[in-house]
């Protein structure tokens, strides 16, 4: 009982922890439309992450949400063609 729910509180840690890439990058939680988020970047690269749940009916907006994010919280400019991942997670370069 005691490792499954070590495991359970190891994987919700996890879904709000940057990539190891990203790991000492500066980070801002942003809420968008109810939606919660949070934009992890240097001045190469970026990540997003999306918490909660989605229906599949939401999945276009929400990466369009995690897409404008980037720009408005990092001050630079996304290098659109580096740009990998979906509506729960997206990578991708800068250029500040």
């Amino acid at each position: 009982m005691h490792r499954a729910l070590l495991s359970l509180l190891l994987l919700a840690a996890c879904a709000a922890s940057p990539a190891p890439n990203m790991w000492g990058a500066q980070s801002r939680d942003v809420t968008v439309d109810g939606r919660a988020y949070t934009v992890w970047w240097t001045t190469e690269e970026f990540e997003v992450i999306r918490h909660g749940w989605a229906g599949s009916g939401e999945h276009q907006q929400i990466r369009t949400t995690m897409l404008a994010l980037v720009p408005q919280v990092t001050g630079c400019r996304m290098q659109e063609a580096s740009v990998t991942g979906d509506s729960g997670e997206i990578h991708g370069r800068l250029t500040c």
